[in-house]
């Protein structure tokens, strides 16, 4: 009985892992996300950290990526950007790729 413990606490080791590198892989798409939409939007530096930081807090607000989106696309509205859906959801697939690579690269 010991091998199959042994396998189960493996198998749940790897999850809890996959779980957290998912979070952060997550929390830093939102970051990329949120530095782009302020690259758009014309913010400066400052103003595009800060934004960003409020993209990545957003995500908190329900569970998905709906309300990332509703915020970006929100505020490009707000800002006078005519940005498509498709143009948001595809850059957020990008970035959610290449965060998962940098959290798997460890950075």
């Amino acid at each position: 009985m010991t091998t199959f413990d042994d396998r189960e606490a493996a198998f749940e080791s790897k999850f809890a892992l996959d779980q957290d590198q998912e979070f952060k892989a997550m929390a830093r798409r939102n970051k990329l996300l949120g530095l782009w939409a302020a690259g758009k939007m014309g913010l400066s530096e400052d103003s595009g950290e800060q934004y960003a930081n409020a993209v990545v807090r957003a995500d908190f607000d329900q569970p998905g990526d709906e309300d990332v989106f509703r915020k970006i696309a929100g505020d490009f509205k707000g800002s006078g950007l005519a940005v498509s859906e498709g143009e948001i959801r595809s850059k957020m697939d990008e970035l959610a790729s290449i965060a998962r690579d940098q959290i798997r690269a460890g950075e």
